[in-house]
């Protein structure tokens, strides 16, 4: 995807087609559970799109993109993350949503400026987001602009379709869902409906793209530690602090922690960038690094994610370690809850 940003004409149709969707004011008589999608012309990924406001406190249209996307929408909805920094990591998502002024930053505001656009009062304020598991809200390219105004264009109509026929997002057998698909004649975009399925699904969750065990180092660990009757736990999660390397998108990293399961000491922790081919490897590496150099090989090691039980089994069972998966963290919850506090005081 290019990273180049939207040219000022690109930026006039976006804001443009944000004040007509605002101006039907759609979250009246639809909820953010009626999902509909509309297909970028561009890459052929399906956006599933959200409207938000019937609460009458964030009015948005979220553009859940792909299905790793609606996957993520899906986890939200069902209440399986509870929220705070975790929740953000879950989206996947261009969002337009409308804003007090003070929500703006400078760079909006040079827009705006630039296109001689004028705005006043609460909610009124057009802001253009881009969101990514791992990290922070960012500003639109191009090509994310292009589809978002073709996601607010579309939405408005499908809006005011639905609220004449509020069954019409109702899918004809399960799993499939209303799309609206273009079709180029000559110069324009047609577009016409569609029931799609979701794509399969290309996030890997569970792939391992850690390097091959290294027999040698667990041969010397076996050799050196002594075998003990303790319990750990292993497990890894966002910071809530971003961080910025030069001018790059501002990531959040992944803190991993190494406790004693019975008196909650924090015995290690690592930060890593959110990148499967770096944190992955990383995270056997520290783990290694600790049993080497405190001559240990406890009896029983505990996960709450199948990614780890993947990453760490095939370590664990060359070192006689018991591996097993649970369903909490008891250390690690509290360590977590405890860094979060610290993080939020500071």
């Amino acid at each position: 995807m290019s990273k180049l940003p939207p040219s000022l004409q690109e930026w006039k149709s976006l804001y443009e087609a944000a004040i007509e969707f605002k101006k039907i004011e759609c979250w009246d008589w639809m909820l953010d559970s009626d999902i509909f999608g509309v297909k970028n012309p561009e890459t052929g990924e399906i956006g599933y799109c959200c409207v938000m406001g019937r609460l009458g406190e964030h009015f948005a249209l979220a553009v859940y993109l792909g299905t790793e996307g609606l996957k993520g929408y899906f986890k939200m909805q069902s209440g399986e993350i509870p929220g705070g920094i975790e929740l953000l990591m879950l989206q996947k998502c261009l969002m337009a949503s409308f804003e007090d002024r003070a929500f703006l930053q400078k760079s909006d505001l040079e827009v705006v400026k630039k296109l001689d656009l004028k705005f006043r009062g609460r909610n009124e304020w057009p802001l253009f987001r881009s969101y990514l598991p791992g990290y922070h809200p960012w500003y639109l390219t191009g090509e994310e602009a292009r589809f978002l105004t073709f996601a607010l264009q579309q939405a408005a109509e499908v809006a005011l379709r639905f609220k004449e026929d509020p069954e019409m997002l109702i899918p004809p057998e399960r799993g499939y869902f209303f799309v609206r698909v273009a079709e180029k004649e000559g110069e324009r975009w047609m577009w016409k409906d569609a029931w799609l399925e979701p794509s399969p699904i290309e996030i890997e969750e569970e792939e391992i793209v850690a390097e091959p065990v290294d027999e040698i180092r667990l041969e010397r660990i076996k050799g050196r530690a002594r075998r003990q009757q303790r319990i750990l736990e292993i497990d890894f999660f966002y910071s809530s602090q971003g961080v910025r390397e030069e001018k790059e998108r501002p990531y959040y990293p992944y803190v991993l922690l190494l406790a004693d399961h019975y008196s909650g000491l924090i015995l290690c922790a690592h930060i890593a960038k959110p990148l499967k081919s770096e944190y992955q490897r990383e995270f056997v590496k520290k783990i290694l690094d600790f049993l080497e150099e405190n001559e240990i090989i406890p009896e029983k090691i505990l996960v709450e994610k199948d990614e780890l039980y993947k990453l760490f089994e095939p370590v664990t069972s060359r070192l006689g370690i018991k591996l097993k998966k649970t369903r909490r963290l008891k250390a690690i919850e509290d360590a977590k809850d405890s860094l979060y506090e610290h993080f939020a005081r500071r």
